[in-house]
């Protein structure tokens, strides 16, 4: 049987990815899909959920989660992202999200069974989530994968500290108390880069989907050459979905974090416990990454879909 799934995303060149790849895995039941800030607005991140969805011409319910952090300002990722949050791509202007209306606890609500919950973005709906109805999140939420953080690898906001972990530290603290959790975090997925060569192979083909893909990562190649000097890009959202259709993807180890809710550089930093630490969390963190395994599961169920001709399909969300 398909595996239960409820994404939680802002949309976001790597979360495209992701979300590609789920929708066109069938061990996968992508139950529904809750769309964050963080990345973009949230009014852009629902537009551009709408577009990947139309794109995969697949059925995704879409619901609308928090908007901003619990206590912190919005700050998005335009330059790594685009204004848009998808680099290049053309698309409508964005429309007016809903405010946030439990959307999280709706769509686990409504399951007749234990589903898998992978969150890309900031933690602020599952934290909200868990802070209105704990109960039902533990009983629904058999599993939580989530990208975030970094032990030892060099954060991507701050010297220490991860984006996801950054936008939100508060946020990510209730979680990591609230719910057993995996995080996936740049330890590994710094590993997990996207040559340009893959890319550029997605601009000679024809169609809409290889379109689709190539003015997004031509974007977030042109990012990661500039400031990190890497020849492709690191698709960080991947690996949280391909590790539930390859469990050889990821080793994890048992740790005891911290979340690190100071400002400053140590904003959001995710480090080891030591004694005397308040509000530590025992996590299962990813340790080493099989990029080999990773990059055939894109390649097979995204690039090269992408660039297959494909129908017209109607548009479902």
């Amino acid at each position: 049987m398909p595996l239960p799934l409820i994404i939680d995303t802002d949309p976001g060149i790597d979360d495209a990815l992701a979300l590609l790849l789920a929708a066109n895995s069938p061990e996968l039941d992508v139950r529904g899909v809750s769309i964050s800030y963080g990345n973009t607005t949230i009014e852009n991140a629902y537009r551009n959920a709408v577009a990947i969805a139309r794109l995969a011409g697949k059925r995704l319910r879409l619901a609308v989660g928090a908007r901003r952090p619990l206590t912190r300002a919005f700050v998005g990722a335009a330059e790594t992202h685009g204004e848009s949050g998808l680099g290049y791509v053309d698309l409508p202007p964005a429309g007016v999200a809903l405010d946030f209306t439990k959307p999280l606890e709706r769509l686990l609500r409504e399951q007749p069974e234990p589903v898998t919950l992978v969150t890309l973005g900031p933690l602020t709906s599952l934290a909200l989530a868990l802070k209105r109805d704990a109960g039902l999140v533990r009983a629904t939420v058999s599993r939580h994968i989530a990208m975030v953080g970094t032990l030892d690898a060099p954060g991507n906001t701050t010297r220490y500290s991860e984006f996801n972990a950054w936008c939100d530290p508060e946020a990510l603290a209730i979680v990591l108390g609230g719910l057993p959790s995996e995080l996936v975090g740049l330890d590994v997925t710094r590993r997990f880069v996207l040559a340009r060569a893959d890319v550029d192979v997605l601009g000679a083909a024809e169609g809409r989907r290889a379109r689709f893909l190539y003015d997004a990562l031509r974007f977030y190649v042109e990012f990661h050459r500039a400031t990190e000097g890497v020849d492709g890009c690191v698709v960080n959202d991947v690996l949280p979905i391909a590790v539930l259709l390859d469990p050889r993807v990821l080793d994890f180890e048992s740790v005891a974090v911290t979340v690190d809710r100071s400002d400053g550089e140590s904003r959001g930093r995710t480090r080891r416990a030591v004694e005397g630490d308040r509000d530590r969390a025992q996590v299962r963190f990813a340790r080493s990454v099989r990029v080999d395994l990773a990059h055939a599961i894109l390649a097979e169920r995204v690039l090269r879909w992408a660039e297959e001709p494909e129908a017209s399909t109607p548009v479902h969300t």
